[in-house]
């Protein structure tokens, strides 16, 4: 079996001020051994960066906690409730120590993300996808058994009514939120055919009509404070008027729920908007990191990078090009920028395809050799989890935990 031959200090370099544990002392095992730490989790006092097989998915625990501490921190300050959004970080793990942070339950992009979420003993969730069809109505039903306080989106009676029938079937009662289209993605139409279907909801028995969902994801990435605000502020006021005639039809309603990483301290001031449902915040990205904040920055540095690949140099075919291993596969390739390398700002990477990434070198840059570690910023953060199938945890340069991503490839 090979032998690993030393141990590497790490210091992590995020902008929260924490102590670095210093790494731990030099020890050697075999890679069978480091297979079945990693297998069953047994990995705190064991290992560190070094030891781990690349490409590996990292998450600066220091950095994740300052996050996840400042954002339910700012928006319960403000009044608001806050549901972070589980397609981010497809894990339970995650979504538990959210909740014991302060957040009601856990948004899902599809009901599969919900049942793996649900099975773990995640609650408060709402399925932000419309479910559509005989089997993932029935699939809804059904997860409405297991955990009754789940919410699902509906933008059209066809759909509520089927709902409504599978319910009764279950002989459960499901909250569901109308869903606007205020972005570009579903939802019905804000004002008067919202509140048309709001009134047709409660002919409907085993249907609770509680919320109305306004997510403007488009908003969220508009470059610049100033501009992101301005559309913000507008899409939401359209759903804020919507809740607003609802209400006035007599019909009780709980709450208004959306936003986003990127307008997270503008929703917040917006009057109406009850609950927020951010996810990126958690681990941030290069794609995030582009649209400025609002100290005036070009970077948008309110929640430090957590998130990270950490590849192997695994050629060098001259002193001006490495290669690493981690290609299309390793990263999402739905951005038109590539990776970021943390530490090593001079270093520039390209896809070399499916398997392998090229590192070029620029001014002062930091040479690498076979066998070194790189470390990159993702450029998007929800599918470049949706690629790995853990989630290594480190406090400085120890491997603390693994969490299994378990709702990865689930997009039923």
């Amino acid at each position: 079996m090979m032998m690993l031959a030393s141990r590497r200090t790490f210091m992590s370099t995020t902008l929260v001020a924490a102590a670095v544990p210093s790494a731990l002392p030099a020890a050697s095992y075999t890679w069978a051994e480091i297979e079945k730490f990693i297998e069953k989790g047994d990995v705190k006092g064991k290992l560190t960066r070094a030891d781990l097989p690349t490409p590996a998915l990292l998450l600066d625990l220091d950095a994740f906690e300052a996050n996840v501490s400042k954002m339910i921190g700012y928006v319960k300050g403000k009044g608001r409730a806050i549901r972070p959004h589980g397609k981010t970080h497809k894990c339970p793990e995650i979504a538990q120590r959210l909740i014991a942070a302060g957040a009601v339950g856990a948004c899902a992009a599809k009901i599969s993300e919900a049942e793996a979420f649900a099975a773990a003993g995640v609650r408060g969730l709402l399925v932000t996808t419309a479910v559509v069809g005989k089997y993932k109505i029935e699939r809804a039903a059904r997860l409405a058994r297991l955990a009754p306080d789940t919410m699902f989106c509906v933008d059209n009676m066809q759909m509520a009514e089927e709902l409504d029938a599978a319910a009764r079937a279950a002989k459960v009662t499901i909250p569901v939120a109308i869903d606007l289209w205020i972005g570009n993605r579903t939802g019905i139409q804000p004002g008067a055919p919202a509140v048309a279907l709001a009134e047709g909801l409660q002919r409907l028995k085993n249907l609770k009509l509680t919320t109305v969902q306004a997510y403007a994801g488009h908003a969220a990435h508009v470059v610049g404070f100033a501009q992101r605000k301005k559309v913000s502020t507008e899409e939401m006021g359209k759903a804020v008027e919507t809740i607003n005639a609802i209400r006035a039809k007599g019909i009780a309603m709980e709450r208004l729920t959306g936003g986003s990483t990127g307008t997270y301290n503008i929703d917040t001031d917006i009057d109406g908007v009850t609950e927020l449902q951010p996810g990126s915040f958690m681990f941030m990205d290069v794609d995030y990191n582009r649209i400025g904040g609002a100290d005036g920055n070009e970077f948008y540095g309110d929640f430090p990078n957590s998130l990270t690949v950490l590849t192997t140099v695994v050629s060098k075919p001259h002193d001006a090009l490495v290669i690493v291993d981690g290609g299309l596969k390793a990263f999402s390739t739905d951005k038109p920028f590539p990776p970021r390398i943390k530490d090593n700002s001079a270093v520039t990477f390209a896809y070399g395809g499916d398997e392998h990434g090229k590192l070029t070198f620029g001014a002062g840059a930091k040479a690498l050799s076979v066998g070194d570690k790189a470390e990159f910023v993702i450029p998007h953060c929800d599918p470049s989890v949706n690629l790995y199938d853990r989630l290594f945890c480190l406090r400085g340069g120890n491997v603390e935990a693994v969490w299994r991503i378990a709702a990865r490839g689930m997009a039923q």
